[in-house]
């Protein structure tokens, strides 16, 4: 079983100079990127582990408007111990927060906003419903990325302008196939797990158009469960 520290050198950054984006997501081994309409249970002990690295290492944690309905991002926050490291590396307690929503059908009082350890951003675009715009003023930062849709390229280069160059993407599956599409993911941290689910679940990237999209395998880590940890890095 891999441990924090093992972790932690197989997932660390090359830099924090310049912006990376990388994504983290769970999927089976027959292709199921959801459990029940969820990713949470298709992880174990170890995956819920790194999961926990990644977002220590990380400046700002990104997710679609779809994942914070689904998956619950209510009072995510590292650990105590997670928050010296940072303290230790120069780093916020704490990594900031963002969902992309171009519709901004988010309510307001949504734990996401409610119960986040500091100010949450909201990545949207010029055609979002003012009205709405205007309640989520009170309770997060509204950034505009684009006019009639999200700019992804925008989104990134607000990210550096506030200091957050480590980007780590947590889903959902269209935001992924959209920053794929865009040829922004510069790394992809897959866990597979040995479950086959069957069933009419989606696919970890969704809504990009095909290509061949190369990457390269930086490890693959198995651990007492049966579960591999994978890291694949741009071209």
């Amino acid at each position: 079983m891999p441990s924090q520290e093992d972790l932690f050198g197989a997932y660390a950054l090359p830099s924090r100079a310049e912006a990376r984006v990388r994504m983290n997501f769970v999927q089976s081994a027959d292709g199921a990127a959801t459990l029940g309409d969820r990713s949470g249970p298709l992880g174990g002990d170890t995956d819920r582990a790194l999961m926990q690295v990644l977002r220590t290492m990380a400046d700002v944690i990104v997710v679609g408007a779809g994942t914070v309905r689904a998956e619950g991002y209510g009072g995510m926050t590292v650990s105590q111990e997670h928050s010296a490291w940072r303290a230790h590396h120069g780093l916020p307690a704490q990594p900031a927060l963002a969902v992309v929503s171009r519709r901004l059908d988010l309510e307001p009082d949504d734990p996401f906003f409610a119960e986040a350890a500091s100010r949450p951003v909201v990545v949207t675009s010029g055609a979002a419903p003012l009205a709405r715009r205007r309640e989520l003023d009170a309770v997060a930062d509204v950034i505009e990325c684009g006019e009639e849709t999200v700019d992804l390229h925008a989104m990134i280069a607000e990210f550096v302008a506030r200091g957050w160059t480590q980007v780590l993407c947590e889903g959902g599956p269209h935001l992924f196939g959209d920053l794929l599409d865009a040829a922004l993911v510069d790394e992809v941290c897959l866990t597979l797990a040995p479950r086959f689910v069957g069933g009419s679940a989606g696919r970890i990237a969704r809504g990009a158009p095909e290509a061949d999209r190369r990457f390269l395998l930086a490890h693959a880590i198995p651990d007492d469960e049966g579960f591999v940890f994978l890291r694949y890095t741009a071209r």
